[in-house]
């Protein structure tokens, strides 16, 4: 498990930055001048997150299959990409983004109701409706907060913030490995440790200097403070994928990447992570 993870997770890092610089390159945010800068910026990172959202939405409704719980697709599945794209659609048609939200989840919570009529009239309305609710925004709401870094923050804002929470999973699972002996949540995640958390603090705070040092987008200080929030809050952010994974009595989401799992296991860190860096980036950077 330990080589998959170390191949797959350096080719999807590899990846990840190439398409993440190249969108850059067509949007004019790799230039100096922001005078470059096209309005519209990060496309195709908005198809490349619209579509692992989707992805990870389809595993949670696996997870809350398992339950006897039905996620109201393709209602929902429309409605986490409307709702991951928040930032990216008011910039392009010119849109007020504080109607684009509540319309967009109004519309999709509408259409829930409606499929859940047609499917399976008042039965497990309450349960069926309330888990497509909840998939709407832990995925939706949460991973739009990811594209708002990039559109709102900049592109070398939104590779720090990614690379500090990744490094953050890479410090944990090897202090965790090496020194874990103290159970950080063993009621959730019993190989999560203490020591793991200390090992994810130190690698993302190590991470974050780097970008503050050589790109100048913080000072040292926020960056020691950015750094340390991104690993507590992605470890955190990671013990409610395993609550959501152990109540559903899986080890994994899904088996569609090798060595990580599924798409949940790959992006549940970053989720709750993503708020606390845009708001970092918008108020101390």
């Amino acid at each position: 498990m330990l080589k998959y993870r170390l191949i797959f997770g350096s080719l999807m890092t590899v990846l990840f930055s190439s398409l993440v610089l190249l969108d850059g390159w067509f949007d004019g945010s790799l230039t100096v001048s922001s005078a470059d800068d096209k309005q519209v910026q990060g496309t195709m990172l908005t198809l490349l997150v619209a579509g692992i959202i989707s992805l990870g939405g389809l595993e949670l409704a696996r997870l809350a299959a398992s339950k006897g719980l039905v996620v109201l697709n393709p209602a929902c599945t429309i409605g986490l990409v409307l709702l991951t794209t928040t930032w990216y659609w008011p910039r392009l048609a010119s849109v007020p983004q504080g109607a684009y939200v509540p319309v967009a989840i109004a519309l999709t919570l509408a259409a829930m109701v409606v499929l859940q009529h047609r499917r399976f009239g008042v039965s497990g309305m309450l349960a069926n409706c309330g888990v497509s609710c909840f998939a709407l925004l832990y995925l939706g709401l949460l991973g739009s907060f990811v594209l708002a870094i990039r559109i709102d923050g900049g592109l070398w804002q939104f590779l720090a913030f990614m690379f500090a929470v990744k490094a953050s999973d890479i410090g944990a699972y090897t202090f965790g490995r090496l020194f874990g002996k103290h159970k950080l949540a063993p009621r959730v995640s019993p190989g999560k440790t203490w020591e793991g958390l200390a090992g994810a603090v130190l690698f993302a705070v190590l991470v974050s200097l780097a970008f503050a040092r050589i790109l100048g987008i913080m000072g040292v200080w926020p960056a020691l403070v950015f750094g340390a929030v991104m690993a507590v809050v992605g470890q955190l952010s990671d013990l409610v994928e395993s609550m959501l994974k152990r109540d559903a009595q899986q080890k994994d989401s899904s088996n569609r990447v090798p060595g990580f799992g599924g798409i949940l296991d790959v992006i549940d860190s970053p989720l709750f992570a993503a708020p606390c860096a845009y708001l970092f980036f918008v108020i101390v950077a």
